[in-house]
């Protein structure tokens, strides 16, 4: 597979209708002196006199805004998901410094912005959607990382340049029709004593079986499986991984997830149903999480 070609094809895609405003506004923004912190909010700041209403203004272009949130400067960028609760529930686990490190479907940056901190070798987000590729490159302009942002999936990480030692992979499993196949992936992409840390959808069972949806599952059209924990270890070890570990369980929350200013449409709250929140608006029971580690 050549991904040069692929990525000379994907970069077309910054010049679509729909994200050629986006770019422009990217390009347009001042060179800032700026310093940022990395709480739970990824924030920005600056000594430096600034238009605060029209950084706002910018920052709305790129809506919706799934993953955060964000601050720049006076803007508070309020997004759908508190997405520091999955990295703090996560963080015990893992120590990424000097580490070659990819975030597989890493939306707008977010977690790779937190992982700054743990001072890795490498970062490397993949993800192929221009809305989130200008999202994390809005954000960028102003930190001035090295994370590199690659528009590509899953399918093409183990013909990267390179190996990684960690690979975090997390809400993309359930996307994907044959999920054997993506994890072999995972694991090829690994160097010899390399780790994933992966989240999926599970359902409650001893039996392993998966939840296969007729056609969505809270809303969401484009869930092939909802694994049991026993059925996502055999997956796992049917990969070709050795060791197989549950770290955390947690049930979705409307304080994790739920609409805001800075999103359009519906969220968690709608895709529940009405009269009883432990069941999805088609019937299933509602979302919850596994989050797993494994070693190649």
């Amino acid at each position: 597979m050549n991904l040069d070609e692929i990525r000379k094809d994907r970069e077309k895609w910054l010049n679509w209708k729909n994200i050629k405003p986006l770019r422009d506004v990217i390009d347009s923004l001042e060179d800032v002196d700026c310093a940022y912190t990395l709480g739970d909010v990824v924030e920005i700041n600056s000594k430096d006199t600034l238009d605060q209403k029209k950084i706002e203004d910018n920052a709305k272009v790129f809506m919706p805004w799934r993953k955060g949130p964000f601050k720049v400067f006076d803007t508070y960028i309020d997004t759908e998901w508190l997405s520091y609760k999955k990295y703090n529930l996560l963080k015990k686990y893992f120590n990424l410094e000097n580490k070659t490190v990819a975030d597989v479907g890493c939306n707008n940056g977010y977690y790779m912005f937190k992982m700054l901190e743990d001072k890795p070798k490498k970062l490397v987000g993949f993800d192929p959607s221009a809305l989130y590729k200008s999202q994390f490159d809005f954000i960028n302009h102003y930190i001035k990382s090295d994370i590199e942002y690659e528009l590509l999936g899953v399918e093409h990480l183990e013909f990267y340049e390179h190996k990684f030692d960690v690979i975090f992979c997390l809400g993309v499993l359930y996307h994907r029709s044959d999920p054997i196949s993506m994890l072999k992936s995972l694991k090829k992409s690994l160097e010899n004593d390399g780790i994933v840390y992966l989240d999926t959808f599970m359902i409650d069972g001893d039996e392993p079986f998966a939840l296969c949806p007729e056609s969505s599952y809270s809303k969401i059209p484009n869930i092939s499986f909802v694994p049991t924990i026993p059925a996502l270890k055999n997956w796992c070890l049917k990969a070709g991984f050795k060791e197989f570990e549950v770290l955390e369980t947690s049930v979705t929350t409307i304080e994790e997830q739920r609409k805001s200013d800075w999103i359009e449409g519906q969220s968690l709250d709608d895709f529940l149903d009405p009269n009883d929140k432990t069941k999805t608006v088609e019937g299933y029971d509602a979302p919850k999480r596994v989050y797993v580690r494994l070693k190649r």
